[in-house]
């Protein structure tokens, strides 16, 4: 396999996991407060983003590649 092919073999379930848990937070949002502007979806969507790699990591379970 290409470095990059195994790259993304090893990313892809955390992707996965980032994409289903912002629209989990985004919906229960919804629901909690309602109307939701477009710049607070975006800081809530941006902190999923940048903070479940730091997450991953601390529990141990980050793939090689976020390990460096």
């Amino acid at each position: 396999m290409s470095p990059t092919t195994e790259k993304v073999r090893q990313l892809a379930p955390h992707w996965a996991v980032m994409f289903v848990a912002m629209f989990v937070a985004l919906a229960v949002v919804d629901r909690t407060v309602g109307g939701f502007g477009f710049a607070a979806s975006m800081a809530l969507v941006l902190a999923i983003a940048f903070g479940y790699p730091f997450a991953v990591r601390a529990l141990g379970v980050a793939p090689p590649v976020w390990r460096r």
